[in-house]
């Protein structure tokens, strides 16, 4: 068995192992539990996206704009993925 790592379409990482002549994965439950750690240190916020003008905004919570020092009209960075978006301060 080989140990192998891959991404959650959250962007979690994980490992597991594959078999190198069937292509079997397993994940054992250790390595179960680290995923669930790192899902529960994950905390989501829910808001609404905003018409505004031709375009979309979307409001930021205070909490994250606090924990990432953002300010009004600092510049981020949009990083499209196959199932979601980064925003990454600039």
């Amino acid at each position: 068995m080989k140990e192998m790592s891959a991404k959650t379409p959250d962007d979690v990482r994980y490992r597991f192992y594959k078999c190198e002549k069937c292509n079997e994965e397993i994940v054992d439950m250790g390595q179960l539990e680290e995923v669930a750690r790192e899902y529960r240190k994950m905390k989501r916020f829910n808001t609404k996206i905003s018409r505004w003008g031709t375009s979309l905004g979307v409001r930021i919570p205070k909490e994250l704009v606090e924990k990432y020092n953002l300010k009004d009209k600092k510049e981020v960075a949009i990083v499209p993925k196959e199932k979601f978006i980064k925003i990454i301060p600039v």
